[in-house]
């Protein structure tokens, strides 16, 4: 079957990750794949998860398959992160959510459901975006399109020029966003910004689809929120897909939910029935174990009080790497100003150095960044930092 085919290509990230493994410098680095690492250079178990496991392993009776939208309190948890607990959608039953294995199976759902009855609408993806998103959505059957989002030269948003082409995607279409923590240049809009796209969006009628992968880890728990409550209030049709990968530490249990939000609680409920259909056809029913820990952990009023001082923890490290980074090259005399990095948000930073310096790095130094120029900064510690930067200085000497 396969003697005339040609092998697919490798993941450009979880590729670098193999290629690092086989690395010999005992120096090597890897800021290259999406996974927070202490400054031990190592994934930690958060000490809040431990602990749910430990209820979870007292009181677990049966092996039994969970319903197809998972667990009832999973759902009910998740969408009190998105939408605060006093808040209307939830109040007036708008929302439906189910568990999916990871954010990239919330994607994934919500692309073949969107396909169902969206046959001939394009998708509208950042330029940049992660990669993995336009592979999902090709999967998926969908014309992919591109909106101007960052530009390298200035380290910022395009911002009038993504307006123009918001107002010019026809109802018929899906915008996906990042949420928080752009993925991968690092820059956010600003709450006014997103004012804006909010009021295109409700104006022209296309649906928005929120990729909400970093919750916490950019301005705070409730900060990073902001987008997917302010088109809440639209009272418009729009879906965020969630991953407990990065903020509960919980990467291989592939936890993740997709969350419709509709006009009201009728169209919600039709939402769901497609929901389960689409679900029951793709997976069956989700993996237990993650969605289990994460509702023990936000039905728990002392876990929960935990898992936000662990969260809090990761997400300072990061800025702290951030700032560590960019003092260390303006310590050394690297010529051009770095400053831009301290302003990003979330693990990761568009660096601005050429492909050329990134593969000098990978070669020489045994430092393993994204091409393109993004790096995880939680990939930074303080016991690698001066090589990094002694490294790229030299690079750039």
């Amino acid at each position: 079957m396969w003697k005339n085919i040609m092998a697919a290509p490798e993941d450009s990230i979880l590729g670098l990750t193999e290629a690092f493994r086989k690395e010999s410098n005992p120096r090597k680095v890897n800021l290259g794949v999406g996974v927070y690492k202490d400054d031990n250079g190592n994934t930690p178990i958060l000490h809040c998860v431990k602990a749910a496991e430990e209820i979870l392993l007292q009181k677990e009776k049966t092996k039994s398959y969970l319903p197809i939208s998972g667990d009832p309190s999973y759902a009910a948890g998740v969408q009190r992160l998105l939408f605060g607990t006093a808040d209307e959608v939830i109040q007036s039953g708008r929302a439906a959510t189910v568990h999916t294995p990871g954010g990239t199976g919330a994607l994934r759902v919500g692309a073949d459901l969107l396909k169902k009855f969206k046959p001939d609408a394009q998708v509208w993806i950042s330029s940049p975006s992660w990669a993995n998103h336009k592979g999902i959505f090709d999967s998926a059957g969908f014309c992919l399109r591109e909106y101007p989002y960052y530009k390298s030269d200035t380290k910022k948003i395009e911002f009038e020029k993504m307006l123009a082409c918001l107002e010019a995607i026809p109802e018929r279409d899906i915008v996906l966003l990042h949420a928080c923590c752009h993925n991968p240049s690092g820059v956010d809009l600003t709450p006014e910004q997103w004012r804006k796209v909010a009021l295109i969006s409700e104006k022209k009628g296309w649906t928005p689809f929120l990729d909400f992968a970093y919750q916490g880890l950019g301005l705070g728990l409730v900060e990073d929120r902001f987008a997917v409550e302010l088109f809440a209030l639209t009272g418009m049709d729009y879906f965020v897909a969630s991953s407990f990968s990065k903020n509960f530490g919980l990467y291989n249990e592939r936890t993740g939910a997709l969350t419709i939000v509709s006009p009201n609680a009728r169209e919600s409920t039709v939402a769901l029935s497609h929901l389960k259909a689409t679900v029951r056809v793709c997976y069956s029913n989700p993996p237990a174990h993650g969605g289990l820990v994460v509702a023990t952990i936000l039905n728990d009023p002392a876990l929960y009080a935990q898992w936000l001082g662990e969260l809090n923890g990761m997400r300072e490290r990061i800025v702290g790497m951030r700032s560590a980074l960019v003092d260390g090259l303006a310590q050394r005399g690297v010529k051009g100003d770095f400053s831009y990095i301290k302003e990003q948000r979330g693990m990761f930073s568009f660096s601005g150095i050429s492909e050329t310096i990134v593969t000098w790095l990978r070669e020489k130094k045994g430092i393993y960044v994204v091409a393109g120029g993004r790096i995880n900064l939680a990939g930074l510690s303080t016991k690698n930092i001066d090589y990094v930067c002694d490294s790229i200085a030299e690079a750039l000497a």
